[in-house]
Protein backbone atom coordinates (compact mmCIF):
# COMPACT_ATOMS: atom_id res chain seq x y z
CA UNK A 1 0.00 0.00 0.00
CA UNK A 2 1.62 3.12 -1.39
CA UNK A 3 1.67 6.30 1.78
CA UNK A 4 0.64 9.57 -0.03
CA UNK A 5 3.33 12.37 0.76
CA UNK A 6 1.62 14.48 3.70
CA UNK A 7 3.47 17.48 5.47
CA UNK A 8 4.35 16.73 8.64
CA UNK A 9 3.30 18.79 11.94
CA UNK A 10 5.16 18.61 15.50
CA UNK A 11 2.57 20.88 18.09
CA UNK A 12 3.61 20.87 21.13
CA UNK A 13 0.77 21.38 23.47
CA UNK A 14 1.78 23.15 26.56
CA UNK A 15 -1.37 22.39 28.72
CA UNK A 16 -1.73 24.78 31.65
CA UNK A 17 1.72 25.48 31.12
CA UNK A 18 4.14 28.62 31.40
CA UNK A 19 4.30 32.68 32.19
CA UNK A 20 5.69 35.47 29.85
CA UNK A 21 9.56 34.44 30.70
CA UNK A 22 8.69 30.67 29.11
CA UNK A 23 8.56 32.72 25.60
CA UNK A 24 12.20 32.36 25.87
CA UNK A 25 11.77 28.41 25.25
CA UNK A 26 9.93 29.22 22.41
CA UNK A 27 11.94 31.72 20.82
CA UNK A 28 14.75 28.94 21.27
CA UNK A 29 12.68 26.83 19.19
CA UNK A 30 12.06 29.41 16.50
CA UNK A 31 15.63 29.97 16.51
CA UNK A 32 16.69 26.07 15.87
CA UNK A 33 14.08 25.90 13.56
CA UNK A 34 15.19 29.06 11.10
CA UNK A 35 18.68 27.26 11.39
CA UNK A 36 17.43 24.29 9.60
CA UNK A 37 17.00 21.98 12.53
CA UNK A 38 13.77 19.44 11.02
CA UNK A 39 11.85 19.61 8.19
CA UNK A 40 8.47 19.31 9.64
CA UNK A 41 5.51 22.31 10.58
CA UNK A 42 6.31 23.08 13.81
CA UNK A 43 3.71 25.25 16.16
CA UNK A 44 3.13 25.71 19.87
CA UNK A 45 -0.14 25.93 21.50
CA UNK A 46 0.65 27.84 24.81
CA UNK A 47 -2.49 28.09 27.65
CA UNK A 48 -4.42 31.48 26.14
CA UNK A 49 -3.02 34.44 28.48
CA UNK A 50 0.05 33.75 26.83
CA UNK A 51 -1.43 33.48 23.03
CA UNK A 52 -1.04 37.25 21.89
CA UNK A 53 2.35 37.09 23.52
CA UNK A 54 3.84 34.11 21.79
CA UNK A 55 1.74 34.89 18.62
CA UNK A 56 3.65 38.34 18.65
CA UNK A 57 7.11 36.75 19.24
CA UNK A 58 6.84 34.19 17.06
CA UNK A 59 5.66 36.04 13.89
CA UNK A 60 7.89 35.79 10.74
CA UNK A 61 9.85 32.81 11.87
CA UNK A 62 7.86 29.68 10.48
CA UNK A 63 6.89 28.61 14.14
CA UNK A 64 3.42 29.39 14.46
CA UNK A 65 0.97 29.93 17.81
CA UNK A 66 -2.20 27.48 18.42
CA UNK A 67 -5.03 27.70 21.25
CA UNK A 68 -5.98 24.72 23.31
CA UNK A 69 -9.76 25.34 23.52
CA UNK A 70 -12.12 27.05 22.19
CA UNK A 71 -16.13 27.92 22.54
CA UNK A 72 -18.58 26.81 19.81
CA UNK A 73 -20.23 29.98 19.57
CA UNK A 74 -18.60 33.29 18.09
CA UNK A 75 -19.54 35.44 21.34
CA UNK A 76 -21.67 35.51 24.39
CA UNK A 77 -22.40 34.46 27.94
CA UNK A 78 -19.73 32.59 28.40
CA UNK A 79 -17.31 33.24 31.17
CA UNK A 80 -14.32 31.91 31.21
CA UNK A 81 -14.27 30.90 27.39
CA UNK A 82 -12.82 32.02 24.44
CA UNK A 83 -14.63 31.99 20.98
CA UNK A 84 -12.30 30.89 17.90
CA UNK A 85 -11.92 34.30 16.90
CA UNK A 86 -10.34 35.55 19.87
CA UNK A 87 -7.50 33.22 19.22
CA UNK A 88 -7.84 34.12 15.48
CA UNK A 89 -8.01 37.77 16.67
CA UNK A 90 -4.98 36.71 18.78
CA UNK A 91 -2.78 35.53 16.46
CA UNK A 92 -3.35 31.65 16.72
CA UNK A 93 -3.52 29.88 13.40
CA UNK A 94 -4.65 26.43 14.69
CA UNK A 95 -6.73 25.10 18.07
CA UNK A 96 -6.51 21.69 19.55
CA UNK A 97 -10.24 20.33 20.66
CA UNK A 98 -11.49 17.33 21.88
CA UNK A 99 -8.34 16.38 24.18
CA UNK A 100 -8.42 13.95 26.50
CA UNK A 101 -7.84 15.92 29.02
CA UNK A 102 -11.11 18.02 28.40
CA UNK A 103 -13.11 15.28 27.18
CA UNK A 104 -12.02 13.33 31.08
CA UNK A 105 -12.18 16.76 33.04
CA UNK A 106 -14.84 18.94 31.57
CA UNK A 107 -17.18 15.76 30.00
CA UNK A 108 -17.22 16.91 26.47
CA UNK A 109 -18.50 14.76 24.05
CA UNK A 110 -17.63 14.11 20.47
CA UNK A 111 -20.70 16.30 19.75
CA UNK A 112 -19.45 19.27 21.73
CA UNK A 113 -16.03 18.43 20.22
CA UNK A 114 -17.72 18.78 16.81
CA UNK A 115 -19.02 22.14 17.29
CA UNK A 116 -16.04 23.45 18.44
CA UNK A 117 -13.96 22.12 15.17
CA UNK A 118 -16.91 23.83 13.46
CA UNK A 119 -16.31 27.14 15.63
CA UNK A 120 -11.91 26.75 14.10
CA UNK A 121 -12.83 26.34 10.39
CA UNK A 122 -15.12 29.27 11.08
CA UNK A 123 -13.00 31.02 12.36
CA UNK A 124 -10.13 30.26 9.39
CA UNK A 125 -8.23 27.92 12.16
CA UNK A 126 -7.40 24.69 11.44
CA UNK A 127 -8.86 22.41 14.10
CA UNK A 128 -6.39 19.78 15.41
CA UNK A 129 -8.76 17.03 16.78
CA UNK A 130 -7.76 14.61 19.55
CA UNK A 131 -9.27 11.15 19.42
CA UNK A 132 -8.06 8.10 21.84
CA UNK A 133 -8.79 4.91 23.79
CA UNK A 134 -8.41 4.23 27.75
CA UNK A 135 -6.52 1.28 29.11
CA UNK A 136 -9.87 -0.36 29.93
CA UNK A 137 -10.88 0.47 26.10
CA UNK A 138 -7.76 -0.93 24.77
CA UNK A 139 -7.99 -4.43 27.25
CA UNK A 140 -11.21 -5.16 26.24
CA UNK A 141 -10.10 -4.68 22.30
CA UNK A 142 -12.33 -1.54 21.55
CA UNK A 143 -9.03 0.72 20.40
CA UNK A 144 -10.23 0.54 16.61
CA UNK A 145 -14.03 0.85 17.57
CA UNK A 146 -13.36 3.54 20.01
CA UNK A 147 -11.58 5.82 17.11
CA UNK A 148 -14.00 5.33 14.55
CA UNK A 149 -16.53 6.13 16.72
CA UNK A 150 -14.84 9.57 17.65
CA UNK A 151 -13.80 10.40 14.41
CA UNK A 152 -17.35 9.67 13.24
CA UNK A 153 -18.60 12.03 16.25
CA UNK A 154 -16.28 14.55 16.11
CA UNK A 155 -14.81 15.49 12.45
CA UNK A 156 -17.74 17.79 11.14
CA UNK A 157 -19.14 17.34 7.81
CA UNK A 158 -16.81 18.85 4.81
CA UNK A 159 -13.92 19.10 6.66
CA UNK A 160 -10.95 19.99 4.13
CA UNK A 161 -7.25 18.40 4.88
CA UNK A 162 -5.68 22.36 5.04
CA UNK A 163 -7.81 23.21 8.12
CA UNK A 164 -8.15 19.60 9.61
CA UNK A 165 -5.53 17.58 11.55
CA UNK A 166 -6.35 14.12 13.15
CA UNK A 167 -4.49 14.05 16.62
CA UNK A 168 -4.36 10.01 18.14
CA UNK A 169 -3.52 10.20 21.94
CA UNK A 170 -4.28 7.01 23.49
CA UNK A 171 -5.34 8.40 26.68
CA UNK A 172 -3.07 5.67 28.36
CA UNK A 173 -0.23 7.08 26.88
CA UNK A 174 -0.58 10.68 27.64
CA UNK A 175 2.19 11.78 30.55
CA UNK A 176 2.72 8.15 31.85
CA UNK A 177 5.84 7.17 29.89
CA UNK A 178 3.64 4.53 28.19
CA UNK A 179 4.10 4.27 24.59
CA UNK A 180 2.30 1.75 22.16
CA UNK A 181 5.01 -0.74 19.99
CA UNK A 182 5.33 1.00 16.98
CA UNK A 183 2.98 -2.10 15.20
CA UNK A 184 0.18 -0.31 17.56
CA UNK A 185 0.66 2.71 16.29
CA UNK A 186 0.33 1.71 12.49
CA UNK A 187 -2.61 -0.57 13.36
CA UNK A 188 -4.27 2.53 14.48
CA UNK A 189 -3.08 5.26 11.76
CA UNK A 190 -3.83 2.76 9.50
CA UNK A 191 -7.53 2.57 10.43
CA UNK A 192 -7.90 6.52 11.05
CA UNK A 193 -6.43 6.75 7.70
CA UNK A 194 -8.84 4.60 6.22
CA UNK A 195 -11.63 6.22 8.08
CA UNK A 196 -10.82 9.60 6.60
CA UNK A 197 -10.41 8.57 3.22
CA UNK A 198 -13.80 6.93 3.27
CA UNK A 199 -15.65 9.76 4.44
CA UNK A 200 -13.55 12.20 2.96
CA UNK A 201 -12.14 11.20 -0.41
CA UNK A 202 -9.17 12.91 -1.72
CA UNK A 203 -9.02 15.48 1.63
CA UNK A 204 -9.12 12.42 3.90
CA UNK A 205 -6.08 11.45 2.31
CA UNK A 206 -4.22 14.26 2.48
CA UNK A 207 -5.21 14.85 6.24
CA UNK A 208 -2.26 15.05 9.15
CA UNK A 209 -2.65 12.26 11.35
CA UNK A 210 -0.05 13.21 14.36
CA UNK A 211 0.52 10.72 17.37
CA UNK A 212 0.55 11.80 20.73
CA UNK A 213 0.81 10.34 24.22
CA UNK A 214 4.58 10.35 25.91
CA UNK A 215 6.65 11.23 22.94
CA UNK A 216 10.06 12.19 23.63
CA UNK A 217 13.67 12.59 21.72
CA UNK A 218 14.62 9.00 22.60
CA UNK A 219 11.37 7.29 20.41
CA UNK A 220 10.65 9.93 18.07
CA UNK A 221 12.21 8.26 15.41
CA UNK A 222 10.82 5.89 15.24
CA UNK A 223 7.44 6.81 16.16
CA UNK A 224 7.45 9.53 13.23
CA UNK A 225 8.50 6.42 10.76
CA UNK A 226 5.57 4.71 11.19
CA UNK A 227 3.17 4.76 8.09
CA UNK A 228 0.68 7.82 8.24
CA UNK A 229 1.90 9.46 10.91
CA UNK A 230 2.13 12.99 9.82
CA UNK A 231 3.58 14.04 13.03
CA UNK A 232 3.52 14.69 16.81
CA UNK A 233 1.78 16.30 19.19
CA UNK A 234 3.62 16.50 22.24
CA UNK A 235 3.04 17.61 26.03
CA UNK A 236 5.67 17.68 28.55
CA UNK A 237 8.59 17.49 26.04
CA UNK A 238 7.31 20.53 24.63
CA UNK A 239 8.06 22.92 27.52
CA UNK A 240 11.55 22.88 27.06
CA UNK A 241 13.58 23.95 23.79
CA UNK A 242 16.05 20.98 23.84
CA UNK A 243 13.62 18.29 24.30
CA UNK A 244 11.29 19.98 21.63
CA UNK A 245 14.25 20.42 19.07
CA UNK A 246 15.12 16.44 19.94
CA UNK A 247 11.46 15.50 18.06
CA UNK A 248 11.22 17.74 15.32
CA UNK A 249 14.72 16.76 14.36
CA UNK A 250 13.13 13.22 13.87
CA UNK A 251 12.65 14.85 10.34
CA UNK A 252 15.77 15.61 9.06
CA UNK A 253 16.21 18.22 6.03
Amino acid sequence: MSVPAVRPLVAGNWKMNGVKASLAEAIAVAKAVASGAGAADVMICPPAPLVMAMAEALKDTGVATGGQDCHAAVSGAHTGDISAEMLADAGATAVIVGHSERRTDHGETSAAVRAKAEAAHRAGLVAIICIGETAGERRAGLTLAVVRRQIAGSVPAGSKAAATVIAYEPVWAIGTGLTPTAAEVAEVHAAIRAELEARFGAEGKGMRILYGGSVKPSNAAELMAVAHVNGALVGGASLKAADFMGIIAAYKR
